[in-house]
């Protein structure tokens, strides 16, 4: 009878994007990503939102699209990543009125306070955001794991241009437009 171990990961995963570090869960329940992931994408289908053609998508729906992905994200993230990556801003000539993590209480509030909007706390490029989505379900979704350390498990974003993996020019000048 043949034996086989499986290692489970116990250390969190890490995204750097500049100075910031993401932690992510060592290991996600099968159920509970695919859960997430069909909640993300049901939300992508209501809104119509194609996230590699925006030209003619509504700025409101894609505000609600990446917030989906946000949120998509960040259950995924041990809880202080989480936290950071949900926080809201209300800003009104540069300074900030009220820090939220409700996008609804958030927008509410600076609807009340003329001039002002919500922004994230931390601001990332919509590119970083799809890069990490794409990481995330690599390493939960049954993709090909990285064999590295979880702390050296991702990888630099993607450099500007066409990438040599067969991707159709149309594709490609669609993911490397607005860099």
């Amino acid at each position: 009878m043949a034996t086989r171990s499986f290692a489970l990961n116990t250390a969190p995963h890490v995204a750097e994007i500049g100075a910031t570090k993401l932690e992510f869960q060592p290991e996600v329940f099968g159920d509970e990503f695919m859960d997430a992931y069909v909640e993300l994408r049901e939300a992508q289908k209501a809104k119509g939102v194609d996230m590699d053609n925006l030209t003619d998508a509504d700025a409101e729906d894609v505000r609600r699209t990446v917030r989906a992905l946000r949120l998509f994200l960040a259950r995924q993230m041990l809880e202080d990543s989480a936290a950071l990556f949900l926080r809201l801003n209300v800003v009104k000539d540069g300074e900030t009125l009220k820090t939220f993590a409700d996008f609804d209480q958030a927008e509410k509030y600076a609807g009340q306070h003329k001039g002002s909007r919500v922004v994230d706390a931390l601001r990332l490029p919509t590119r970083v955001i799809v890069e990490l989505l794409e990481w995330v379900v690599e390493l939960y979704g049954g993709g090909n794991r990285p064999t590295t350390s979880s702390a050296a498990s991702s990888t630099p974003s993607r450099q500007a241009g066409r990438r040599g993996t067969g991707v159709s020019p149309s594709k490609a000048s669609t993911r490397t437009s607005g860099r």
